[in-house]
């Protein structure tokens, strides 16, 4: 079996499958709003993505290896076609997914992330992370006053403070720190392939998000030739928590076209 961790939520053995994949530092529990509105009807599997979560670590990132990983687990669980959904990172790997293994992914859904290349902009989440010393640490709201000096807003802290758990061998981050920081140019890069991926593709933006812009439409359309656009009104880059049965009823219209 893969050392992904995972859970299934089962609405009916006659329902489509959807697979979820969270974000950057994030693990599967961000998109449960969202995916307490899509389990009524579908089949869904939530996904730790590797070095997140409660998923195993990697020796380095690519694209390509962190596909390889999410497409064997759904191998495992025999699951021969799905729909996918990626937010930010997740959705960069999702698209790496649709377009290394096309016959997998009968619809693709990328929530606020294009396959463009980004410059850096977690430079003070990441300075943040690292001035815990995890060796010393001696609660959870110390780490916090210590993140503060990095990161001003509150709910980012919030979120990365999700992924901080205390065992009997001291404090750590569930993600895989020192990976993410070294590889992070790799992650931020462009997805690329000699061949497109034509099954039907929606891209979900937050309308106050910049990260999806009217500059990658050409870039998009010429790695998902049946991309359409979607704006989710008043959200940002966390459109699905802000808007989770917005962006679940966007994503089940579009899965049920093809029903």
């Amino acid at each position: 079996m893969s050392t992904l961790h995972y859970q299934c939520y089962n609405a009916n053995p006659q329902a489509p499958w959807i697979a979820l994949i969270h974000g950057l530092f994030g693990d599967a529990d961000n998109l449960s709003a969202m995916r307490r509105c899509l389990e009524q009807e579908f089949n869904v599997v939530a996904i730790d993505l590797p070095d997140h979560g409660r998923s195993t670590w990697t020796e380095g990132f690519s694209f390509e290896h962190y596909a390889d990983l999410i497409i064997a687990l759904l191998n495992d669980l025999h699951i021969p076609e799905v729909n996918l959904v990626g937010h930010s990172l997740g959705g960069k790997v999702a698209m790496q997914i649709a377009l290394q293994r096309p016959v997998l992914v009968k619809r693709l859904v990328v929530l606020d992330m294009a396959p463009v290349s980004y410059q850096p902009r977690h430079d003070q989440v990441l300075a943040g992370l690292t001035a815990v010393n995890l060796a010393t640490l001696t609660s959870r709201s110390a780490a916090d006053a210590i993140m503060a000096a990095f990161i001003e807003d509150i709910g980012t802290r919030q979120f990365l403070l999700k992924s901080l758990e205390k065992s009997a061998d001291g404090w750590r981050w569930r993600f895989n720190l020192a990976l993410l920081q070294r590889d992070y140019l790799r992650l931020s890069a462009a997805i690329s392939s000699e061949h497109p991926y034509s099954g039907p593709t929606l891209f979900i933006k937050g309308e106050l998000s910049d990260y999806v812009n009217s500059d990658d439409k050409d870039y998009i359309q010429s790695l998902f030739s049946n991309a359409a656009l979607k704006v989710v009104a008043n959200t940002g880059h966390w459109l699905h928590a802000q808007k989770p049965a917005v962006c679940a009823k966007l994503i089940e219209s579009f899965i049920n076209q093809s029903a």
